[in-house]
């Protein structure tokens, strides 16, 4: 890492000829005999970065940014679900141009950390019937409206958690029932991999 860090600076100092802070975000503790390096040296070559440990900073600070929110669902806590709780209530507080995409970022986050069963029960319960999205679906009159519009998020949600997803499980997706979808849109959290979808939609009757 440091080198490549060296190499996005230079880099970046190329391009544009400004100031550069490099700040690299450390998601999760690593394993115990890793060592966080903050500094390429090698000769008289000395470049320095700052190391923001996730799991050590301080909730409140990064729930005050609605930008930085979503990061709060894996700062230090003494507890996990308070922790929970109180993202969920400032995501129900945003903006509504703002209060979908934290929302689904804070779940994709704390999905790295938490149980997909308490995510669901606290950001369901807290948030998702909040959302303007959400509300729209539940609130849509026609049926094919209201599906379209449960699969557009679904797909959405699929695509922050695992990345691209190959067009033949798209059109598999697009092929379920409401009812299904809301199945899946249940059981997302707890995939890691493309490959957790696809034994989903395998396992469909």
């Amino acid at each position: 890492m440091p080198l490549r860090m060296l190499d996005y600076w230079v880099r970046l100092y190329r391009l544009y000829r400004i100031p550069i802070v490099q700040v690299v975000v450390l998601l999760l503790p690593p394993p115990p005999t890793t060592v966080v390096e903050t500094e390429f040296a090698l000769g008289e070559t000395r470049h320095g970065y700052r190391v923001l440990q996730l799991w050590q900073e301080d909730p409140e600070r990064l729930m005050d940014d609605p930008a930085l929110l979503p990061l709060a669902t894996l700062a230090a806590a003494p507890a996990t679900e308070p922790l929970l709780q109180s993202v969920a209530q400032r995501v129900n507080q945003l903006e509504d141009s703002r209060r979908q995409e934290a929302l689904d970022y804070a779940k994709i986050l704390a999905g790295l950390k938490f149980k997909g069963d308490l995510i669901r029960q606290i950001f369901r319960e807290g948030v998702m019937r909040e959302s303007v999205i959400v509300q729209e679906i539940l609130e849509e009159g026609r049926q094919e409206g209201r599906q379209e519009g449960e699969r557009s998020l679904i797909l959405r949600l699929l695509k922050h958690r695992l990345g691209n997803i190959p067009e033949a499980l798209q059109t598999r997706i697009h092929k379920l029932s409401l009812e299904q979808l809301e199945s899946l849109g249940e059981a997302l959290l707890d995939f890691s991999a493309v490959a957790d979808l696809e034994r989903w939609l395998n396992a469909i009757p």
